[in-house]
Protein backbone atom coordinates (compact mmCIF):
# COMPACT_ATOMS: atom_id res chain seq x y z
CA UNK A 1 0.00 0.00 0.00
CA UNK A 2 1.27 3.46 -0.88
CA UNK A 3 2.02 5.45 2.28
CA UNK A 4 -0.01 8.51 1.23
CA UNK A 5 -3.00 6.20 0.67
CA UNK A 6 -2.51 4.89 4.20
CA UNK A 7 -2.53 8.45 5.60
CA UNK A 8 -5.78 9.29 3.79
CA UNK A 9 -7.40 6.08 5.06
CA UNK A 10 -6.20 6.81 8.60
CA UNK A 11 -7.85 10.23 8.52
CA UNK A 12 -11.13 8.78 7.27
CA UNK A 13 -11.06 6.03 9.91
CA UNK A 14 -10.62 8.71 12.58
CA UNK A 15 -13.73 10.63 11.57
CA UNK A 16 -12.17 13.32 9.39
CA UNK A 17 -14.56 14.15 6.54
CA UNK A 18 -12.77 17.14 5.01
CA UNK A 19 -9.17 18.15 4.37
CA UNK A 20 -8.43 21.77 3.46
CA UNK A 21 -5.38 22.79 1.52
CA UNK A 22 -3.63 24.06 -1.58
CA UNK A 23 -2.01 21.85 -4.17
CA UNK A 24 1.76 21.90 -4.66
CA UNK A 25 4.61 19.83 -6.01
CA UNK A 26 5.71 18.33 -2.70
CA UNK A 27 2.21 17.30 -1.61
CA UNK A 28 0.75 15.90 -4.84
CA UNK A 29 0.96 12.27 -3.67
CA UNK A 30 -1.09 13.02 -0.55
CA UNK A 31 -3.70 15.14 -2.36
CA UNK A 32 -4.04 12.45 -5.02
CA UNK A 33 -4.67 9.88 -2.27
CA UNK A 34 -7.41 12.03 -0.71
CA UNK A 35 -9.23 12.33 -4.04
CA UNK A 36 -9.15 8.56 -4.56
CA UNK A 37 -10.76 7.61 -1.25
CA UNK A 38 -14.51 7.77 -0.70
CA UNK A 39 -15.93 9.52 2.34
CA UNK A 40 -13.36 12.29 2.60
CA UNK A 41 -13.36 15.53 0.63
CA UNK A 42 -10.51 17.82 -0.35
CA UNK A 43 -11.39 21.52 -0.36
CA UNK A 44 -8.90 23.54 -2.34
CA UNK A 45 -8.63 27.06 -0.95
CA UNK A 46 -6.81 29.89 -2.68
CA UNK A 47 -4.25 30.59 0.03
CA UNK A 48 -2.71 28.29 2.59
CA UNK A 49 -3.49 30.70 5.45
CA UNK A 50 -7.17 30.37 4.56
CA UNK A 51 -6.80 26.57 4.60
CA UNK A 52 -5.38 26.73 8.13
CA UNK A 53 -8.25 28.94 9.34
CA UNK A 54 -10.78 26.67 7.63
CA UNK A 55 -9.32 23.65 9.43
CA UNK A 56 -9.65 25.53 12.71
CA UNK A 57 -13.29 26.41 11.98
CA UNK A 58 -13.96 22.76 11.12
CA UNK A 59 -12.35 21.54 14.35
CA UNK A 60 -14.21 24.01 16.55
CA UNK A 61 -17.63 23.10 15.16
CA UNK A 62 -17.16 19.36 14.61
CA UNK A 63 -15.41 18.66 17.91
CA UNK A 64 -12.96 16.51 15.93
CA UNK A 65 -9.48 17.35 14.69
CA UNK A 66 -9.19 19.77 11.76
CA UNK A 67 -6.81 18.76 8.96
CA UNK A 68 -4.98 20.98 6.51
CA UNK A 69 -2.23 20.33 3.98
CA UNK A 70 0.28 22.48 2.08
CA UNK A 71 3.36 22.00 -0.02
CA UNK A 72 6.94 22.60 1.11
CA UNK A 73 8.57 26.01 1.49
CA UNK A 74 6.17 28.92 0.90
CA UNK A 75 3.14 26.64 1.21
CA UNK A 76 4.21 25.51 4.65
CA UNK A 77 5.25 28.97 5.86
CA UNK A 78 1.92 30.42 4.72
CA UNK A 79 0.27 28.17 7.33
CA UNK A 80 2.09 29.78 10.26
CA UNK A 81 -0.52 32.43 11.22
CA UNK A 82 -3.26 29.79 11.23
CA UNK A 83 -1.11 27.39 13.24
CA UNK A 84 -0.50 30.14 15.79
CA UNK A 85 -4.23 30.84 15.97
CA UNK A 86 -4.99 27.18 16.74
CA UNK A 87 -2.18 27.03 19.30
CA UNK A 88 -3.18 30.11 21.29
CA UNK A 89 -6.88 29.19 21.23
CA UNK A 90 -6.20 25.49 22.00
CA UNK A 91 -7.80 24.03 18.86
CA UNK A 92 -6.82 20.47 17.78
CA UNK A 93 -5.55 20.64 14.19
CA UNK A 94 -3.20 18.46 12.14
CA UNK A 95 -1.08 20.15 9.47
CA UNK A 96 0.46 17.82 6.92
CA UNK A 97 3.17 19.51 4.90
CA UNK A 98 5.04 18.20 1.90
CA UNK A 99 8.82 18.19 1.96
CA UNK A 100 11.59 17.56 -0.54
CA UNK A 101 12.92 14.01 -0.87
CA UNK A 102 15.05 13.00 2.10
CA UNK A 103 18.07 12.55 -0.19
CA UNK A 104 17.70 16.20 -1.29
CA UNK A 105 17.32 17.59 2.22
CA UNK A 106 20.30 19.64 3.43
CA UNK A 107 23.05 17.46 4.83
CA UNK A 108 24.32 19.86 7.50
CA UNK A 109 23.07 22.91 9.33
CA UNK A 110 25.56 25.23 7.66
CA UNK A 111 23.81 24.84 4.29
CA UNK A 112 20.85 27.20 3.88
CA UNK A 113 19.03 25.08 1.32
CA UNK A 114 19.71 22.14 -0.94
CA UNK A 115 16.37 21.06 -2.46
CA UNK A 116 14.00 23.44 -4.29
CA UNK A 117 11.51 24.97 -1.82
CA UNK A 118 13.18 23.05 1.00
CA UNK A 119 12.38 24.70 4.35
CA UNK A 120 12.80 23.36 7.87
CA UNK A 121 9.15 23.94 8.80
CA UNK A 122 9.40 21.66 11.86
CA UNK A 123 11.94 23.93 13.57
CA UNK A 124 9.97 27.03 12.59
CA UNK A 125 6.65 25.89 14.08
CA UNK A 126 7.84 24.04 17.19
CA UNK A 127 7.13 27.04 19.48
CA UNK A 128 3.50 27.18 18.27
CA UNK A 129 2.64 23.47 18.10
CA UNK A 130 2.23 20.75 20.72
CA UNK A 131 4.19 18.37 18.49
CA UNK A 132 5.99 18.68 15.14
CA UNK A 133 8.08 16.08 13.33
CA UNK A 134 9.46 15.21 9.91
CA UNK A 135 8.96 11.53 9.13
CA UNK A 136 11.96 9.92 7.46
CA UNK A 137 11.12 6.23 8.06
CA UNK A 138 8.01 5.06 6.21
CA UNK A 139 7.46 2.08 8.53
CA UNK A 140 6.84 4.47 11.47
CA UNK A 141 3.92 6.31 9.87
CA UNK A 142 1.23 4.65 12.01
CA UNK A 143 3.11 5.47 15.21
CA UNK A 144 3.54 9.16 14.34
CA UNK A 145 -0.03 9.63 13.07
CA UNK A 146 -1.52 8.08 16.21
CA UNK A 147 0.82 10.06 18.43
CA UNK A 148 -0.02 13.32 16.64
CA UNK A 149 -3.77 12.70 16.96
CA UNK A 150 -3.42 11.81 20.62
CA UNK A 151 -1.33 14.86 21.50
CA UNK A 152 -3.56 17.25 19.52
CA UNK A 153 -6.71 16.14 21.33
CA UNK A 154 -5.49 15.22 24.83
CA UNK A 155 -5.09 17.52 27.83
CA UNK A 156 -5.18 21.11 26.65
CA UNK A 157 -5.77 20.65 22.90
CA UNK A 158 -3.68 22.26 20.20
CA UNK A 159 -2.10 21.92 16.76
CA UNK A 160 0.43 19.33 15.56
CA UNK A 161 2.42 19.14 12.33
CA UNK A 162 3.74 16.20 10.33
CA UNK A 163 6.24 16.94 7.57
CA UNK A 164 6.21 14.27 4.83
CA UNK A 165 9.08 14.11 2.32
CA UNK A 166 8.00 13.13 -1.19
CA UNK A 167 9.86 9.82 -1.23
CA UNK A 168 8.21 8.89 2.08
CA UNK A 169 4.76 9.75 0.67
CA UNK A 170 5.24 7.42 -2.28
CA UNK A 171 6.89 4.60 -0.30
CA UNK A 172 5.22 1.16 -0.26
CA UNK A 173 4.27 -0.16 3.18
CA UNK A 174 2.46 -3.18 4.62
CA UNK A 175 -0.19 -1.88 7.07
CA UNK A 176 -0.17 -5.20 8.95
CA UNK A 177 3.50 -4.73 9.85
CA UNK A 178 3.11 -1.23 11.30
CA UNK A 179 3.50 -0.59 15.03
CA UNK A 180 1.24 2.09 16.50
CA UNK A 181 1.64 4.62 19.30
CA UNK A 182 -1.18 3.03 21.31
CA UNK A 183 0.80 -0.22 21.42
CA UNK A 184 3.81 1.44 23.07
CA UNK A 185 4.73 1.94 26.72
CA UNK A 186 4.96 5.68 26.03
CA UNK A 187 1.16 5.81 25.68
CA UNK A 188 0.43 3.38 28.48
CA UNK A 189 2.35 5.58 30.96
CA UNK A 190 0.03 8.55 30.34
CA UNK A 191 -1.56 9.72 33.59
CA UNK A 192 -5.20 10.78 33.69
CA UNK A 193 -6.04 13.79 35.86
CA UNK A 194 -8.69 12.83 38.40
CA UNK A 195 -11.01 15.02 40.44
CA UNK A 196 -9.88 15.76 43.98
CA UNK A 197 -13.07 15.50 46.04
CA UNK A 198 -11.57 17.84 48.66
CA UNK A 199 -11.38 20.59 46.00
CA UNK A 200 -15.05 20.01 45.15
CA UNK A 201 -16.09 20.23 48.81
CA UNK A 202 -13.97 23.34 49.36
CA UNK A 203 -15.67 25.08 46.46
CA UNK A 204 -19.14 24.09 47.71
CA UNK A 205 -18.34 25.59 51.11
CA UNK A 206 -17.23 28.83 49.43
CA UNK A 207 -20.47 28.97 47.45
CA UNK A 208 -22.51 28.44 50.63
CA UNK A 209 -20.75 31.38 52.31
CA UNK A 210 -21.03 33.66 49.28
CA UNK A 211 -23.62 36.40 48.82
CA UNK A 212 -22.43 37.65 45.43
CA UNK A 213 -20.84 34.78 43.43
CA UNK A 214 -20.05 34.92 39.71
CA UNK A 215 -18.98 32.16 37.32
CA UNK A 216 -16.51 33.25 34.63
CA UNK A 217 -16.91 30.90 31.65
CA UNK A 218 -13.91 30.75 29.31
CA UNK A 219 -13.12 29.00 26.05
CA UNK A 220 -12.15 25.88 27.99
CA UNK A 221 -15.83 25.04 28.52
CA UNK A 222 -16.32 24.35 24.79
CA UNK A 223 -12.97 22.59 24.49
CA UNK A 224 -13.96 20.22 27.30
CA UNK A 225 -17.46 19.75 25.77
CA UNK A 226 -18.84 20.79 29.16
CA UNK A 227 -21.60 23.21 28.03
CA UNK A 228 -24.48 21.01 29.22
CA UNK A 229 -22.83 20.39 32.56
CA UNK A 230 -22.20 24.12 33.01
CA UNK A 231 -25.90 24.78 32.37
CA UNK A 232 -26.76 22.15 34.97
CA UNK A 233 -24.43 23.86 37.46
CA UNK A 234 -26.20 27.17 36.84
CA UNK A 235 -29.59 25.51 37.36
CA UNK A 236 -28.46 23.89 40.62
CA UNK A 237 -26.98 27.06 42.12
CA UNK A 238 -28.52 30.07 40.36
CA UNK A 239 -25.08 31.69 40.14
CA UNK A 240 -24.86 34.45 37.50
CA UNK A 241 -22.42 33.80 34.64
CA UNK A 242 -20.18 36.12 32.66
CA UNK A 243 -18.05 34.96 29.75
CA UNK A 244 -14.75 35.77 28.13
CA UNK A 245 -14.55 36.49 24.39
CA UNK A 246 -13.88 32.79 23.74
CA UNK A 247 -16.61 31.63 26.11
CA UNK A 248 -19.59 33.59 24.79
CA UNK A 249 -21.24 30.62 23.08
CA UNK A 250 -20.60 28.21 25.95
CA UNK A 251 -23.73 29.53 27.68
CA UNK A 252 -27.26 30.05 26.39
CA UNK A 253 -27.35 33.87 26.21
CA UNK A 254 -31.10 33.78 26.85
CA UNK A 255 -30.65 32.02 30.21
CA UNK A 256 -31.85 34.16 33.12
CA UNK A 257 -28.47 33.76 34.85
CA UNK A 258 -26.35 34.81 31.85
CA UNK A 259 -24.93 38.30 32.31
CA UNK A 260 -22.72 38.92 29.27
CA UNK A 261 -19.24 39.28 27.85
CA UNK A 262 -16.71 40.81 30.28
CA UNK A 263 -13.24 42.30 29.90
CA UNK A 264 -11.50 45.28 28.34
CA UNK A 265 -14.13 45.55 25.59
CA UNK A 266 -16.85 43.74 27.51
CA UNK A 267 -20.15 45.19 28.62
CA UNK A 268 -20.08 47.62 31.51
CA UNK A 269 -22.67 45.63 33.45
CA UNK A 270 -20.65 42.38 33.19
CA UNK A 271 -17.54 44.13 34.47
CA UNK A 272 -19.47 45.69 37.37
CA UNK A 273 -20.72 42.21 38.30
CA UNK A 274 -17.17 40.81 38.38
CA UNK A 275 -15.78 43.83 40.24
CA UNK A 276 -18.38 43.57 42.99
CA UNK A 277 -18.54 39.80 43.43
CA UNK A 278 -17.33 38.11 46.61
CA UNK A 279 -16.62 34.76 44.90
CA UNK A 280 -15.32 34.33 41.35
CA UNK A 281 -15.31 30.81 39.91
CA UNK A 282 -13.09 30.83 36.82
CA UNK A 283 -13.73 27.89 34.50
CA UNK A 284 -11.32 27.46 31.58
CA UNK A 285 -9.97 30.99 31.15
CA UNK A 286 -6.35 32.12 30.99
CA UNK A 287 -7.18 35.35 32.85
CA UNK A 288 -5.26 37.58 30.47
CA UNK A 289 -4.99 41.32 31.05
CA UNK A 290 -7.92 41.70 28.65
CA UNK A 291 -9.98 40.17 31.46
CA UNK A 292 -8.15 41.44 34.54
CA UNK A 293 -6.83 44.83 33.28
CA UNK A 294 -3.12 45.62 33.51
CA UNK A 295 -3.45 46.40 37.23
CA UNK A 296 -4.12 42.85 38.32
CA UNK A 297 -4.45 43.67 42.02
CA UNK A 298 -7.66 45.57 41.18
CA UNK A 299 -9.36 42.52 39.67
CA UNK A 300 -12.21 41.04 41.74
CA UNK A 301 -10.22 42.47 44.63
CA UNK A 302 -12.59 41.53 47.45
CA UNK A 303 -13.52 38.12 46.05
CA UNK A 304 -12.33 34.63 46.77
CA UNK A 305 -10.99 33.41 43.44
CA UNK A 306 -11.28 29.75 42.41
CA UNK A 307 -9.60 28.80 39.13
CA UNK A 308 -10.18 25.46 37.35
CA UNK A 309 -8.12 24.65 34.26
CA UNK A 310 -6.62 21.57 32.66
CA UNK A 311 -3.32 23.41 32.11
CA UNK A 312 -1.43 23.82 35.38
CA UNK A 313 0.74 26.49 33.75
CA UNK A 314 -2.25 28.86 33.67
CA UNK A 315 -3.03 28.54 37.38
CA UNK A 316 -2.10 31.10 40.04
CA UNK A 317 0.35 33.04 37.90
CA UNK A 318 -1.44 36.30 37.03
CA UNK A 319 -3.60 36.97 40.06
CA UNK A 320 -3.63 35.58 43.58
CA UNK A 321 -6.00 32.60 43.67
CA UNK A 322 -7.58 31.13 46.78
CA UNK A 323 -8.13 27.73 45.19
CA UNK A 324 -6.31 26.52 42.06
CA UNK A 325 -7.56 23.26 40.57
CA UNK A 326 -5.86 21.37 37.74
CA UNK A 327 -8.55 19.21 36.16
CA UNK A 328 -10.56 18.46 33.05
CA UNK A 329 -13.56 20.81 33.22
CA UNK A 330 -16.11 18.26 32.08
CA UNK A 331 -15.00 15.86 34.78
CA UNK A 332 -14.79 18.53 37.48
CA UNK A 333 -18.17 20.16 36.81
CA UNK A 334 -19.81 16.73 36.63
CA UNK A 335 -18.45 15.85 40.09
CA UNK A 336 -19.37 19.28 41.42
CA UNK A 337 -22.96 18.90 40.17
CA UNK A 338 -23.30 15.46 41.75
CA UNK A 339 -22.00 16.72 45.09
CA UNK A 340 -24.36 19.71 44.96
CA UNK A 341 -27.33 17.40 44.34
CA UNK A 342 -26.25 15.16 47.21
CA UNK A 343 -25.96 18.01 49.71
CA UNK A 344 -29.55 19.25 49.06
CA UNK A 345 -28.54 22.85 49.85
CA UNK A 346 -30.88 25.62 48.67
CA UNK A 347 -29.06 28.62 47.24
CA UNK A 348 -30.68 32.03 46.91
CA UNK A 349 -28.81 34.70 44.99
CA UNK A 350 -31.94 36.52 43.79
CA UNK A 351 -31.03 39.89 45.34
CA UNK A 352 -27.58 39.73 43.71
CA UNK A 353 -29.10 38.90 40.31
CA UNK A 354 -31.55 41.77 40.80
CA UNK A 355 -28.60 44.12 41.33
CA UNK A 356 -26.91 42.84 38.16
CA UNK A 357 -30.15 43.27 36.20
CA UNK A 358 -30.24 46.89 37.35
CA UNK A 359 -26.72 47.30 35.94
CA UNK A 360 -28.02 45.91 32.65
CA UNK A 361 -30.88 48.41 32.54
CA UNK A 362 -28.58 51.33 33.30
CA UNK A 363 -25.83 50.41 30.81
CA UNK A 364 -27.24 48.37 27.90
CA UNK A 365 -24.83 47.22 25.19
CA UNK A 366 -27.08 48.75 22.53
CA UNK A 367 -29.83 51.33 22.24
CA UNK A 368 -32.52 51.52 19.61
CA UNK A 369 -31.12 53.97 17.10
CA UNK A 370 -33.29 57.01 16.44
CA UNK A 371 -31.70 58.09 13.16
CA UNK A 372 -33.20 55.75 10.57
CA UNK A 373 -30.85 57.11 7.90
CA UNK A 374 -27.76 55.48 9.38
CA UNK A 375 -26.77 52.20 11.01
CA UNK A 376 -25.70 51.95 14.63
CA UNK A 377 -23.36 48.89 14.81
CA UNK A 378 -24.41 47.59 18.22
CA UNK A 379 -28.10 48.05 17.49
CA UNK A 380 -27.53 46.31 14.15
CA UNK A 381 -25.96 43.31 15.89
CA UNK A 382 -28.87 43.04 18.30
CA UNK A 383 -31.32 43.08 15.39
CA UNK A 384 -29.24 40.40 13.63
CA UNK A 385 -29.74 38.20 16.73
CA UNK A 386 -33.49 38.27 16.22
CA UNK A 387 -33.12 37.35 12.53
CA UNK A 388 -30.68 34.46 12.84
CA UNK A 389 -31.93 30.94 12.30
CA UNK A 390 -31.86 28.90 15.56
CA UNK A 391 -29.26 26.62 13.96
CA UNK A 392 -26.79 29.36 13.04
CA UNK A 393 -23.00 29.54 13.28
CA UNK A 394 -21.54 33.05 13.32
CA UNK A 395 -17.83 33.46 12.49
CA UNK A 396 -16.24 36.77 13.44
CA UNK A 397 -13.23 38.52 12.00
CA UNK A 398 -10.94 40.78 14.02
CA UNK A 399 -11.62 44.47 14.55
CA UNK A 400 -14.51 46.63 15.64
CA UNK A 401 -16.94 44.20 13.96
CA UNK A 402 -15.83 41.48 16.37
CA UNK A 403 -16.48 43.56 19.47
CA UNK A 404 -19.83 44.96 18.32
CA UNK A 405 -21.00 41.40 17.68
CA UNK A 406 -19.54 40.01 20.92
CA UNK A 407 -21.17 42.78 22.95
CA UNK A 408 -24.62 42.80 21.35
CA UNK A 409 -25.39 39.49 19.64
CA UNK A 410 -27.68 37.44 21.84
CA UNK A 411 -27.07 33.77 21.07
CA UNK A 412 -29.70 31.11 21.54
CA UNK A 413 -28.82 27.74 23.04
CA UNK A 414 -27.75 25.86 19.89
CA UNK A 415 -26.13 28.76 18.08
CA UNK A 416 -22.35 29.02 17.81
CA UNK A 417 -19.99 31.99 17.76
CA UNK A 418 -16.42 31.49 16.52
CA UNK A 419 -14.05 34.15 17.84
CA UNK A 420 -10.31 34.26 17.26
CA UNK A 421 -8.81 35.15 20.61
CA UNK A 422 -5.08 34.79 21.26
CA UNK A 423 -3.58 35.35 17.79
CA UNK A 424 -6.40 37.71 16.78
CA UNK A 425 -5.59 37.54 13.07
CA UNK A 426 -7.52 39.64 10.58
CA UNK A 427 -8.74 37.40 7.78
CA UNK A 428 -10.01 34.68 10.13
CA UNK A 429 -13.74 35.19 9.62
CA UNK A 430 -14.35 34.11 6.02
CA UNK A 431 -12.20 30.93 5.85
CA UNK A 432 -13.29 29.77 9.33
CA UNK A 433 -16.88 30.03 8.06
CA UNK A 434 -15.96 27.69 5.19
CA UNK A 435 -14.56 25.20 7.70
CA UNK A 436 -17.67 25.53 9.88
CA UNK A 437 -19.89 24.72 6.89
CA UNK A 438 -18.07 21.45 6.17
CA UNK A 439 -18.32 20.49 9.84
CA UNK A 440 -22.06 21.17 10.02
CA UNK A 441 -23.52 21.77 6.56
CA UNK A 442 -27.11 21.79 7.79
CA UNK A 443 -26.46 25.03 9.72
CA UNK A 444 -26.88 28.60 8.53
CA UNK A 445 -23.35 30.03 8.32
CA UNK A 446 -22.76 33.77 8.77
CA UNK A 447 -19.36 35.48 8.56
CA UNK A 448 -19.14 38.97 10.04
CA UNK A 449 -16.10 40.93 9.02
CA UNK A 450 -14.86 44.46 8.37
CA UNK A 451 -13.68 46.13 5.17
CA UNK A 452 -10.12 45.52 6.36
CA UNK A 453 -10.50 41.91 7.47
CA UNK A 454 -12.35 40.75 4.33
CA UNK A 455 -9.46 41.92 2.16
CA UNK A 456 -7.01 39.66 4.00
CA UNK A 457 -8.58 36.51 2.53
CA UNK A 458 -11.00 37.89 -0.04
CA UNK A 459 -9.79 35.28 -2.56
CA UNK A 460 -11.89 32.71 -0.68
CA UNK A 461 -14.97 34.15 -2.34
CA UNK A 462 -13.87 31.98 -5.24
CA UNK A 463 -13.93 28.88 -3.01
CA UNK A 464 -17.46 29.80 -1.93
CA UNK A 465 -18.57 30.39 -5.53
CA UNK A 466 -16.94 27.22 -6.88
CA UNK A 467 -18.24 24.94 -4.13
CA UNK A 468 -21.62 26.73 -3.93
CA UNK A 469 -21.33 27.22 -0.16
CA UNK A 470 -24.32 29.20 1.16
CA UNK A 471 -22.45 31.58 3.47
CA UNK A 472 -23.76 35.04 4.31
CA UNK A 473 -20.82 37.45 4.46
CA UNK A 474 -21.64 40.65 6.35
CA UNK A 475 -19.04 43.39 5.78
CA UNK A 476 -19.21 46.23 8.33
CA UNK A 477 -17.76 48.90 6.07
CA UNK A 478 -16.52 52.15 7.60
CA UNK A 479 -13.76 52.57 4.98
CA UNK A 480 -11.19 52.56 7.77
CA UNK A 481 -9.29 50.29 10.12
CA UNK A 482 -11.55 51.41 12.93
CA UNK A 483 -9.91 49.80 15.97
CA UNK A 484 -6.47 51.29 15.27
CA UNK A 485 -7.98 54.58 14.06
CA UNK A 486 -9.57 55.00 17.49
CA UNK A 487 -6.21 54.21 19.09
CA UNK A 488 -4.58 56.90 16.93
CA UNK A 489 -7.28 59.37 17.96
CA UNK A 490 -6.55 58.70 21.62
CA UNK A 491 -2.75 58.57 21.61
CA UNK A 492 -1.39 59.92 18.29
CA UNK A 493 -3.13 63.28 17.81
CA UNK A 494 -5.57 61.76 15.28
CA UNK A 495 -2.79 61.04 12.79
CA UNK A 496 -4.65 58.36 10.86
CA UNK A 497 -1.67 56.90 9.03
CA UNK A 498 -2.53 53.57 7.44
CA UNK A 499 -6.07 53.53 8.84
CA UNK A 500 -7.70 56.32 6.77
CA UNK A 501 -4.71 58.11 5.23
CA UNK A 502 -3.11 55.53 2.93
CA UNK A 503 -5.95 53.06 3.36
CA UNK A 504 -8.92 52.33 1.08
CA UNK A 505 -11.61 49.75 0.44
CA UNK A 506 -12.82 48.56 -2.98
CA UNK A 507 -16.32 48.39 -4.42
CA UNK A 508 -17.47 45.17 -2.77
CA UNK A 509 -20.58 44.86 -4.94
CA UNK A 510 -18.45 44.76 -8.09
CA UNK A 511 -16.03 42.29 -6.53
CA UNK A 512 -18.93 40.03 -5.53
CA UNK A 513 -20.28 40.22 -9.07
CA UNK A 514 -16.87 39.23 -10.46
CA UNK A 515 -16.91 36.13 -8.26
CA UNK A 516 -20.50 35.36 -9.22
CA UNK A 517 -21.90 35.98 -5.73
CA UNK A 518 -24.99 38.10 -5.12
CA UNK A 519 -24.58 41.27 -3.09
CA UNK A 520 -26.81 43.54 -1.07
CA UNK A 521 -26.10 46.88 0.63
CA UNK A 522 -27.64 48.01 3.91
CA UNK A 523 -27.31 51.74 4.42
CA UNK A 524 -30.33 52.53 6.61
CA UNK A 525 -32.94 50.93 8.86
CA UNK A 526 -35.52 50.58 6.06
CA UNK A 527 -33.56 47.70 4.50
CA UNK A 528 -33.48 45.47 7.58
CA UNK A 529 -36.56 43.43 6.58
CA UNK A 530 -34.91 42.50 3.28
CA UNK A 531 -31.82 41.49 5.22
CA UNK A 532 -33.76 38.94 7.27
CA UNK A 533 -34.87 37.11 4.11
CA UNK A 534 -31.32 36.93 2.79
CA UNK A 535 -29.89 35.65 6.07
CA UNK A 536 -32.20 32.65 6.02
CA UNK A 537 -32.29 31.51 2.41
CA UNK A 538 -29.95 28.95 0.82
CA UNK A 539 -27.78 31.26 -1.30
CA UNK A 540 -24.44 32.96 -0.81
CA UNK A 541 -24.53 36.70 -0.24
CA UNK A 542 -22.08 39.51 0.32
CA UNK A 543 -23.99 41.95 2.53
CA UNK A 544 -22.27 45.32 2.84
CA UNK A 545 -23.33 47.42 5.83
CA UNK A 546 -22.53 51.06 5.19
CA UNK A 547 -21.20 52.88 8.29
CA UNK A 548 -19.77 56.28 9.06
CA UNK A 549 -15.98 56.41 8.70
CA UNK A 550 -15.54 57.46 12.34
CA UNK A 551 -16.89 54.59 14.44
CA UNK A 552 -16.19 53.55 18.01
CA UNK A 553 -16.20 50.51 20.22
CA UNK A 554 -17.54 51.45 23.63
CA UNK A 555 -17.16 50.85 26.46
CA UNK A 556 -13.40 50.44 26.27
CA UNK A 557 -10.89 50.01 29.06
CA UNK A 558 -8.05 52.55 29.15
CA UNK A 559 -4.60 51.83 30.53
CA UNK A 560 -4.13 51.88 34.28
CA UNK A 561 -7.80 51.47 35.24
CA UNK A 562 -9.73 48.57 36.82
CA UNK A 563 -12.22 46.75 34.59
CA UNK A 564 -15.24 48.49 36.11
CA UNK A 565 -13.90 51.90 35.07
CA UNK A 566 -14.23 51.83 31.28
CA UNK A 567 -14.30 54.75 28.86
CA UNK A 568 -16.31 56.87 28.38
CA UNK A 569 -15.75 57.31 32.10
CA UNK A 570 -18.74 57.50 34.38
CA UNK A 571 -19.07 60.44 36.75
CA UNK A 572 -17.09 59.48 39.86
CA UNK A 573 -20.16 59.73 42.08
CA UNK A 574 -22.19 57.53 39.70
CA UNK A 575 -19.45 54.88 39.63
CA UNK A 576 -19.17 54.94 43.41
CA UNK A 577 -22.93 54.43 43.73
CA UNK A 578 -22.61 51.34 41.53
CA UNK A 579 -19.88 49.87 43.70
CA UNK A 580 -20.78 47.52 46.55
CA UNK A 581 -17.12 47.33 47.50
CA UNK A 582 -14.79 50.32 47.89
CA UNK A 583 -13.56 52.22 44.85
CA UNK A 584 -10.11 51.18 43.67
CA UNK A 585 -7.29 53.41 44.87
CA UNK A 586 -4.03 53.06 42.95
Amino acid sequence: MKLSDYVATFLKDNGVTTVFGYQGGAVTHFVDSIYKIEGIKFISNHHEQASAFAAEGYARVSGNIGVCTATSGPGATNLITGIGSAYFDSIPCLYITGQVNTYEYKRNKEIRQEGFQETDIVSIVKPITKYAIMITEAERIKYFLEKAFYIAKSGRPGPVLIDLPMNVQRAEINPDDLVGFYDCEEYKRKIQIEVNIEDVQSLIELIKKSKRPVILAGGGIRLAKAEEKLEKLIELTGIPVVSTLMGIDSVNNEHKCYVGYMGAYGTRYSNLAVANCDLLIVLGSRLTTRQTSSITDSFAREAKIVHVDIDRNELNIKIKEDLSIECDLDLFIDNLNQSLKDCHYKFDFSSWICKINNYKKMYPSFQSHKNINEIDPNDFMNKISEMLHPNSIVCLDIGQNQIWASQSLKLKKNQRLLNAGGMGAMGFGLPSAIGAFYARSNSKIVAITGDGGIQMNIQELQTIAREKIPIKIIIMNNNALGMIRHFQEMYFQSNYYGTIDGYSAPNFAKISEAYGIKSFKVSDESQMNQLKEKLNDDESYVIEVELKSITYVTPKLGMGRPIEDQEPLLDRKELEENMIIDMYKS
